[in-house]
């Protein structure tokens, strides 16, 4: 690959720089970042790419490009770079959301241009690139999307490219994408956002200062809920649908609890606790945590 240009270089951006570099996958790598604070940091990282103040001049210059922006960064940037794009441009994205996101790019990238998207399941409850370590996407699954309109040599170059790069790739529609990971992810996070602001909203009422006796469970629903608002906020709304029928799930299976609890159903309760239980053991087992305990830190 001769050149790629990385649009937006926070965690998962700068790490794609540190792995694209140490893999030698291109001959030149461009960096679009419009934060000041986080050209600032780049600089001082010394990250191996080149910072470029005009996006248009990179473009022409790059074969791969990868949006690493939140997804309501999308449309401005595509209107800024349309004119400057050809049917050789191979464009991707690492995204968490796809339905609504291709409708934008398809109704705001002009014609003869192909977008292929991408997503990696990695990172972190932090931001910003003094976060990106080169071995970030190691072992990790990334998903492709593969829809009626896609085209098929683009997606087999970031089939081999997230390879390079160190993940596991799967092949899904955007449809059945957005359908798991409303569960496998998003669900969790907005339950973490919700348990904290419960916290919260009971340590102000009750004027007790509870938070400092933090157990297991909020402390680790607090990692979680320090994730960058900005890009969750866009994944909630990118991926409304489903995530609304998650929380309808949730809401049904919590009254269950409520129902179990308020009129002491032992073996109803005990059934859920020890069904939910293997779902750890499954998660160990297909290599996705280790069987470790986890006292906190």
């Amino acid at each position: 690959m001769k050149n790629v240009l990385i649009i937006g270089c926070g965690l998962l951006g700068s790490s794609l720089v540190k792995r694209i570099a140490k893999r030698k996958l291109a001959k030149k790598i461009f960096i679009f970042e419009k934060s000041k604070k986080n050209i600032t940091k780049i600089k001082r990282l010394k990250l191996p790419g080149i910072i470029v103040k005009r996006i248009n001049h990179a473009v022409l210059k790059s074969q791969l490009i990868i949006f690493c922006t939140p997804m309501s960064e999308y449309r401005k940037i595509i209107l800024k770079i349309n004119k400057d794009l050809n049917s050789k441009h191979i464009i991707t994205d690492i995204g968490s959301a796809k339905m609504k996101s291709k409708e934008v790019i398809k109704k705001n990238l002009k014609k003869n241009i192909f977008w292929t998207s991408s997503h990696p399941i990695s990172g972190s409850e932090v931001s910003g690139p003094e976060h990106g370590k080169q071995d970030m996407f190691d072992n990790k699954w990334c998903i492709l999307i593969k829809d009626k309109s896609t085209n098929l040599k683009h997606l087999k170059f970031l089939n081999h490219f997230w390879k390079k790069i160190g993940s596991k790739v799967a092949v899904m529609n955007s449809e059945k994408h957005d359908k798991i990971f409303s569960i496998t992810s998003h669900l969790p996070h907005l339950i973490a956002y919700n348990l904290v602001k419960s916290a919260q909203d009971f340590e102000k009422k009750q004027k007790y200062d509870l938070i400092k006796y933090s157990a297991g469970g909020l402390r680790d629903f607090s990692r979680i809920a320090a994730s960058n608002e900005i890009m969750w906020r866009d994944i909630f709304f990118n991926n409304k649908k489903n995530v609304l029928k998650a929380i309808d799930v949730f809401i049904k299976n919590l009254n269950g609890f409520k129902k179990d609890i308020n009129t002491k159903n032992n073996n109803s309760i005990l059934k859920k606790l020890i069904q939910t239980k293997k779902v750890r053991s499954k998660i160990i087992k297909l290599k996705q945590d280790i069987n470790k305990p986890d006292f906190g830190r």
